[in-house]
């Protein structure tokens, strides 16, 4: 595991080499590998581009996340045109059925209710939102809809972890309750944590992924 100063370093010029991110706007400081971003910027979507950036840098364990969204006056929207915008995007985006999402916004914040079949889909609606003019966060409160008689098979997802080559399997526990699979054991960084959470989604009948997955690089 890298000293913290050398973490810092590194996740300082991670956010530098990204190109939508203004790494003046950012502070960062590290504990035990925890990060610690703070600031403002711009728009909610620079926000979510610089956690991503961090969550790439290795031996990172851990992401407090204090930056604040404040809008210059061009791109600032009502309420009103940012559900109008957020309403077009799901229309427009072909892994979205619109027709199942209720879309609410106070105060430059979005919210999306309602159900549907898949995670892939719920991933897919926050997609198409989180980059709209106007918008200062995101909640998705969509949930899944439960799909009776199909047991979640824990050697299917084993399987699957095993066929990606992104991810050592053998560090990674499956445990299933129903419709519900917790995850456990060491991941070696935020994109095979990611990675693992998203293959455990796409097994038939599961409706909750509890993530106990810990960063050990």
């Amino acid at each position: 595991m890298k000293p913290d100063k050398e973490l810092q370093e590194n996740v300082i010029d991670e956010l530098k080499w990204d190109p939508k991110i203004n790494s003046a706007e950012i502070g960062v400081a590290v504990k035990n590998g925890i990060v610690t971003l703070s600031g403002s910027v711009d728009s909610y979507a620079k926000k979510l581009a610089t956690e991503n950036a961090v969550k790439r840098v290795k031996d990172v364990k851990g992401i407090a996340e204090e930056i604040t969204v404040k809008l210059l006056p061009d791109g600032r929207r009502t309420d009103a045109e940012i559900g109008e915008a957020a309403v077009n995007a799901l229309k427009w985006n072909n892994g979205v059925p619109d027709d199942k999402i209720k879309v609410t916004v106070e105060n430059g914040w979005l919210n999306l209710e309602g159900q549907l079949d898949w995670q892939f889909q719920k991933d897919a609606a926050t997609l198409a939102v989180d980059d709209i003019i106007g918008v200062k966060g995101v909640t998705n409160l969509i949930t899944i809809k439960p799909r009776v008689n199909i047991p979640v098979i824990r050697d299917s997802i084993k399987k699957a972890l095993e066929r990606s080559a992104d991810i050592e399997a053998d560090r990674i526990i499956i445990e299933t309750q129903g419709n519900k699979i917790t995850l456990r054991g060491k991941a070696r960084s935020w994109s095979e944590r990611n990675e693992v959470e998203r293959a455990a989604w796409c097994a038939p009948g599961v409706m909750e992924v509890e993530d106990n997955l810990v960063i050990a690089p």
